[in-house]
């Protein structure tokens, strides 16, 4: 996967509000979905001079200064940390087959997928903190989307949003209730999202996760994700 694919995957599959130009930048309305959706990257050739321009259309937004860097951009990485702003959450994606990560399937009962969201799975997204401006993220994908509950112990477990660009899918905001972690929910999710994603078409089911996340990291392993890429952001140190 190469960093443009990467890039448009997590757009179309959670999207801003809306994006605005600004000279070599292309600046995020996130409207309080976070931080993928409110970051600024450029997207034509760029001089140290103008990255006050980009920092005045994010706080015209009342957003702080935040952009969104791919391996490739070391210039601008360096050019960012030499104004003082701080390295935050690097980003590593992951992707495997659906055809393989859904074989074997969750067992029965196990998953569910639906859309839209039942009062449920907008409650643990809630008690994970993914409240109502990140479910308006998920409400302006266009294509193929669901949410997969996942149950445990008889009981609503855990959420996971999916949704389609292409041939790929991409998983956001899993979610387990903190007393029903270790008891096989997620890993029950994540195959239940394959086999929904290879049942509409996806050949590839994809996710992103903070480097920090090592627990989340080793179950991907564990179920023969591979690294497929990476990107980080720099945010104002006084912001």
């Amino acid at each position: 996967m190469t960093e443009e694919d990467l890039a448009q995957l997590a757009e179309a599959t959670w999207p801003p509000a809306a994006t605005h130009r600004h000279g070599p930048w292309i600046i995020r309305e996130g409207q309080g979905g976070g931080q993928r959706v409110s970051a600024a990257s450029a997207i034509g050739d760029w001089l140290p001079d103008d990255i006050p321009q980009a920092e005045a259309a994010m706080r015209a937004l009342g957003q702080s200064p935040l952009f969104v860097l791919r391996p490739s951009e070391t210039a601008l990485d360096q050019a960012l940390a030499a104004r003082g702003y701080a390295l935050h959450d690097p980003v590593i994606a992951y992707a495997a087959p659906t055809a393989a990560l859904a074989d074997p399937p969750p067992a029965f009962l196990t998953s569910f997928p639906h859309w839209p969201p039942l009062a449920v799975a907008a409650q643990l997204w809630a008690e994970g903190g993914i409240g109502p401006a990140r479910l308006a993220v998920m409400s302006r994908v266009q294509g193929p989307k669901t949410a997969i509950l996942g149950r445990a112990g008889d009981r609503a477990a855990g959420i996971a949003f999916t949704a389609i660009h292409r041939n790929v899918a991409m998983l956001h905001a899993l979610e387990v209730a903190p007393d029903q972690r270790r008891k096989g929910c997620a890993h029950n999710i994540l195959r239940a999202a394959a086999l929904w994603a290879h049942d509409h078409g996806a050949t590839t089911l994809a996710l992103l996760v903070t480097e920090r996340n090592a627990a989340a990291r080793a179950l991907y392993a564990s179920l023969n994700m591979a690294i497929v890429g990476q990107y980080h952001y720099r945010k104002a140190r006084s912001e």
